[in-house]
This record gives structure tokens, sequence and C-alpha cells, in this order.
């Protein structure tokens, strides 16, 4: 039987997860499905590490660009392996160490041969649950995922350089096979010289493919460590009592409910049934934050149902108020402001108050006003500015 070559494989493998990932995962045909990715995938690992594509001693420029999206292939196994069914705990924790493993091999190909940059190292290696300040891991957040829109912004770009039909895919398994060489193409491109600008286009889009997906895996990873700590620390599962048809057994189980006197254990915390929070601020359970009396409670329970606007929250005349107060209300004008004298006017009067330092300056200040109408007056004849509407 002739062995299915490299390239193939790989891009049946990801055909076939990408329709699992679309089909609910407890299904018996998802099952079948995630276990056909499986078994290629593992067939595709075996044949990387007999054909030796990866070597410790190589760097990123020593390999080729279509041995490139090989370096996915741990990264699509963990992505499968996670959608398996499990039952039991035990299963689980071993499905969750191995999704684990996996993840851990991408990052480690990756960092290895600098393919990310120091910058994402950083950003990508802080675990943003251990960041105990709610404002620096929304930044934190927010980091991470402007670089992945970024990167992700790139991949459409050269995606759209290489002539592809730019579709927006549901998984990163459709993303990884829509960049992914065609091996139909490899043998009419075996005879004809490699178009050089086509190689480096398709080798970038490749890079940054690989860089996305490696702030996937990182998440990916901080989620997986905290399953795995609840996986191990969960309290073990009540023995199954072996069922049986005996009546008396019912009966005695309703008395022992119905007699029984002691009171349940108080395991501490305001409602004896376990603090709320640990050490760290981590909510151990759901709580509901009540007000500190019955009045506070009143208040806030009449403040839930109101209406689906902006009430008022003064009267006009309060608001016309606040509004001369701040000299935003012209006043003056009408019959009252007819007897009080002008500007001009008042002047003149303010002048004519002999003897006093403020009638000396009102006079120089009228003198010194009347010299300027006159200069203008003998620089500026009557109707000098009149065109007569001839432009």
């Amino acid at each position: 039987m002739e062995e299915t070559p490299l390239p193939a494989l790989f891009r049946r493998a990801l055909t076939t997860a990408a329709k699992a990932f679309n089909l609910p995962t407890i299904e018996d045909e998802t099952q079948e499905l995630v276990q056909s990715s499986l078994s290629d995938l593992r067939q595709c690992s075996t044949c990387i590490a007999k054909l030796s594509l990866f070597s410790p001693n190589e760097q990123l420029a020593d390999i080729t660009t279509r041995d490139l999206v090989y370096l996915l292939v741990p990264y699509v196994l963990s992505e499968v392996q996670s959608h398996a069914r499990t039952t039991e705990r035990e299963d689980r924790i071993d499905l969750v160490s191995e999704v684990k493993r996996h993840l851990e091999a991408y990052i480690h190909y990756l960092e290895r041969y600098e393919i990310v940059s120091v910058e994402d190292k950083e950003l990508y290696g802080r675990s943003s649950s251990s960041v105990t300040d709610p404002a620096k891991r929304r930044e934190l957040k927010i980091k991470q995922y402007k670089r992945e829109k970024d990167i992700k912004t790139r991949i459409e770009v050269t995606r759209k350089r290489l002539n592809e039909s730019v579709t927006e895919p549901s998984s990163n398994v459709e993303l990884i096979a829509a960049v992914l060489p065609d091996p139909s193409q490899k043998a009419a491109d075996s005879a004809e010289e490699p178009d050089a600008d086509t190689e480096e286009i398709l080798r970038e889009a490749i890079i940054l493919l690989l860089r996305f997906i490696y702030a996937e895996a990182q998440t990916q990873l901080e989620r997986t460590n905290e399953e795995l700590e609840l996986l191990r620390n969960a309290p073990p599962l009540p023995p199954r009592e072996a069922l049986t048809d005996d009546p008396r057994v019912a009966q005695k189980r309703t008395e022992d409910d119905v007699w029984r006197l002691d009171s349940p254990l108080n395991k501490g915390g305001p409602d004896g049934k376990g603090p709320l929070i640990d050490s760290q601020g981590k909510p151990l359970r759901p709580f509901v934050l009540l007000g500190k009396n019955a009045a506070d409670r009143a208040r806030l329970q009449n403040q839930v149902f109101q209406a689906d606007h902006r009430l008022p929250t003064m009267s006009v005349d309060e608001y016309l108020q606040i509004e001369q107060q701040r000299g935003n209300i012209i006043s003056g004008g009408g019959p009252a402001s007819e007897s009080q004298p002008t500007s001009k006017e008042q002047l003149a009067i303010d002048a004519e108050q002999d003897g006093t330092a403020f009638g000396e300056e009102k006079a120089e200040e009228k003198r010194l006003k009347d010299e300027s109408w006159a200069q203008y007056t003998d620089t500026h004849p009557k109707g000098a500015g009149n065109t007569m509407n001839r432009g």
C-alpha cells in the first residue's frame, strides 16, 4: 500500500478537523472525525521525525518555506485533542496533560527558531491571571488583543497578494488550511522554476501565521493550566451506591432524613457555607451584594424599575437662576433703559465735574476721544466709503 505524502496527509487532517469543529462534540459522528484527524496528525508527526525536518542545529533561514507549515502540527494536535470526548476525571486529566504537552512543544519550536520577537515573548509569556491589579490586567489583555488583530490583518493582506479568496475562517484550523500550499500544484511547480516573489510572499504569510498561533497557544496554555489545577484539586467523587430493589432500604433512608436532628456543619463564611473569596481575592462561589440595612436595600430596589429616559433633576426656574448666576442671560433694555444716559453722554457729564481728580481724568479722556474722532474725519471725508453699489 502506497503511503500518503506528508502535504496531502496534513491537509486531510485539517479538513477533517474543520468538519468536526462545526459539529456538537458529544455526537458519535464528531468523535469519529476527531479520531480520524488525530490518526492523520500522528502520522504527520512520525513522518516529520523520520524525515528530520527540524533540527536544533538549524536556523529559521535553513528551513524551506514548504516545511515551515509543519511547525503547526503540535498546535493542531492540541486543538483536535481538546475536542475528544471524556467521561471520567482521570481520563480528562490525561487528555488535558497531553494537550498541554503539545502546546508547550509548539511554543518551544517558535522560540528556538526565534520566529517570535522579544516583545511578543514578554507580552504573551506573562499570564494575565498572575496580575492581581485589575487595571493592569485589563491593560495587558488590551495590548495582547491589539497585537493579535494587527498580525491577523497582515495575514489577510498577504493572502490577497497571493490572489487567494479572503474569507473569514471560523477557526484557526481553517486559517491554517487557507495558508497551506496546495499539494496538487507541487508537481506542476517542480517542473518550472518557482517564482521568487511568490515564494517570498508565501513565506511571509506562514511566518505571520506562526506568530498569530503563538499568541493563541499562550492563551490556551494558560487555560489548560487552570483546568488541570481545578481537576487535580477537586474533591473526590462520592462512591456509587449499589442499586437495590429492597423496599426496606428505601424506607430506612426516608426515616433517617425525617428524624435527623444534626444541623449542617458550619464551614465558615458569612452564611456558614464556606468563604466567599480566597486570600488572593479570587471568588470561590457565587454571591450577591446587598445593602447595609433594610432602607439601603429598599433604595437599591427602587432604582431597578425606572423610566428608560433621563428624568429632569431641576425645574425651569432653577435652571434659569443658575444660568443668570453664570452670566449667560442678557439683562436690560426696555423702557427702563431709555432714561439712562449713553456712554458718550455719561462721559460728558463726568467731565463737567471740575475741581476733582475724577472730573479731570474724564475730561482728558473726552478730549482724547474728540481729537481721535477729528483726525478720523479729516482722513475719511463724508461719503468716501460709499461706492453706490458699483464695487
